[in-house]
């Protein structure tokens, strides 16, 4: 095994044995990585906290084969305004469950991270937009190289116009899609995402149930 830091986004926790947690993250110099906590349910000192959903870290690791072995954590952020709103967390869910489920094991990817922070900044900081959701989706999907075709029978030629220019923008709330075409980008996009998948997204199910 070999030491490393590394900057990164918890994707998801799992409790593991009495006191342990596997964690799927997302980081800045190695992309998507499992690792173990080994006591952080117990451990103030070392994780203090910092092993949450959607909190954006600086790691302490050693990595290997198999599983990657934190040895402590530091919070850079938590996006306290995500946690204080069902939808935003549905959001934030429905982001981070994308980028573990899409993204492929230990390749770096700068631009998919800056994506996933800016979004749950914007999540943190902002109202909370079914713009932005569909605007994240997109440029997940382009930068992963699964760009959707935009002429789809039952998209109109509004919302492809939409949607390109939401690959082209580079910023969340530039682009806004009326209430009444967020149907039909949903109809583009999650067809385009379920290629890449095996079973539903949870978070999707989540985010209905709360009116996302």
């Amino acid at each position: 095994m070999k030491n490393a830091e590394t900057e990164a986004i918890v994707l998801r926790l799992t409790d593991y044995a009495e006191a342990d947690r596997i964690v799927s993250l997302f980081s800045l110099e190695h992309g998507k990585i499992s690792g173990i906590a080994r006591g952080a349910k117990r451990s103030r000192k070392r994780f203090a906290g910092a092993l949450e959903p959607f909190a954006h870290l600086k790691l302490q690791l050693h990595l290997g084969s198999g599983l990657a072995n934190l040895v402590s954590a530091d919070i850079l952020d938590i996006f306290p305004g995500i946690r204080q709103n069902l939808t935003k967390i549905g959001s934030a869910a429905y982001a981070c469950e994308l980028v573990e489920r899409l993204s492929p094991d230990e390749e770096p990817s700068p631009r998919l991270f800056r994506l996933l922070y800016c979004y749950l900044q914007r999540l943190d900081l902002a109202p909370v937009s079914a713009s932005d959701r569909r605007f994240f989706a997109v440029n997940l999907l382009k930068i992963l190289g699964y760009q959707p075709q935009l002429e789809v029978r039952g998209v109109s030629e509004q919302t492809a116009r939409l949607l390109a220019r939401a690959m082209q923008s580079g910023r969340f709330g530039s682009i806004v899609f009326p209430d009444g075409l967020l149907r039909e980008a949903d109809l583009l996009l999650n067809q385009a995402i379920d290629l890449h998948l095996d079973r539903e997204l949870k978070s999707l199910l989540f985010l209905k149930e709360c009116g996302g």
